[in-house]
């Protein structure tokens, strides 16, 4: 099929996705990019969506929008700060329902900087939060039907490695190899979940997606200098447009064929572009022991424990 004949965003999800009403997704980071779009396609799908934001008001801006080209969406703002475990406990106690999380905000090199608790910041906000977040919502997630958790990460997790002896970088900050780390972080956290629930015999998946290289702002919020002005650049000339980028997580949450433990990206060259597929993630993050091993320190870090004793 020539390029021009390929389906476009939209088309491709009405093709492959059934209607979601009834259900209700958490969607961090839903004020802008990659989440603000996710938050749309599922709204389009009839999905209720609970929109977590750290900045209310352009959060609802956001809602606003979506609003005028939906008006029967259901999209529910509420606030959250992932660079802040109080304010990730006092979201989750706030939900009542839901059927998939979303694990989508993010922040991509910044200056080195510490969360609330003293946490590098990419981190604490990519790893960490989610962490605590999925595991406060764990009991939640098990009254939905098919309940799910989507982790997305990056193709730059494969040129990570978890600095177990310097997490938090203040022995040899590297904004791109500490982002490297918390998108690692990402992939290995969900397989090991993955394996866990499996083990204990829950009916919850988990999942990974990731957007190739999608334009979004994440390039431009927390690069400074030289850098910032190269993802500028490279953004016009190489990157996909948003709805593409979001496919993947969108697919990951509702596609009926996706199973736990699968990673989703792009089908194009290098996975940078294209409709969603199934990608393997670096063999490094399969590893049991490294699993086990970021498990143990992110409960010790986040202080949130789960059983998964069956």
């Amino acid at each position: 099929m020539a390029e021009g004949d390929r389906p476009s965003a939209a088309d491709w999800l009405t093709e492959h996705v059934s209607s979601q009403v009834g259900r209700v997704f958490v969607v961090t980071g839903a004020n802008s990019g990659l989440g603000l779009e996710t938050a749309r396609a599922l709204g389009a799908l009839g999905g209720s969506v609970i929109m977590a934001v750290r900045d209310t008001e352009k959060g609802a801006a956001a809602v606003e929008a979506l609003r005028a080209e939906q008006p029967d969406g259901r999209f529910d703002l509420r606030h959250l700060d992932l660079a802040d475990l109080d304010s990730v406990r006092e979201f989750a106690a706030g939900v009542e329902h839901v059927d998939v999380l979303v694990n989508n905000a993010g922040v991509m090199m910044p200056p080195r900087t510490l969360t609330e608790q003293g946490y590098e910041l990419q981190f604490g906000v990519n790893h960490l939060a989610h962490f605590a977040l999925t595991i406060l919502l764990f009991n939640t997630l098990l009254q939905a039907e098919d309940p799910r958790v989507v982790t997305v990460s990056s193709g730059l997790h494969k040129r990570g490695r978890i600095h177990f002896e310097d997490l938090h970088g203040e022995h040899g900050y590297h904004r791109t190899k500490y982002y490297s780390q918390s998108k690692l972080a990402n992939v290995v956290f969900a397989l090991e979940l993955h394996r866990r629930l499996r083990t204990s015999g829950f009916p919850l998946r988990s999942v990974l997606a990731h957007p190739g290289y999608a334009a979004t702002n994440l390039q431009s919020a927390g690069p400074t200098g030289v850098g910032k002005l190269i993802l500028k650049v490279t953004n016009r000339v190489m990157a996909q447009e948003v709805e593409m980028g979001a496919l993947p997580q969108v697919y990951a949450a509702v596609g009926a064929d996706v199973e736990s433990g699968q990673f989703w990206g792009p089908d194009g060259r290098k996975e940078s572009k294209g409709f969603p597929t199934l990608v393997e993630p670096l063999d490094e993050a399969r590893d049991r022991e490294l699993g086990k091993r970021l498990w143990d320190i992110s409960e010790e870090l986040t202080g949130v424990h789960i059983d998964l004793t069956p």
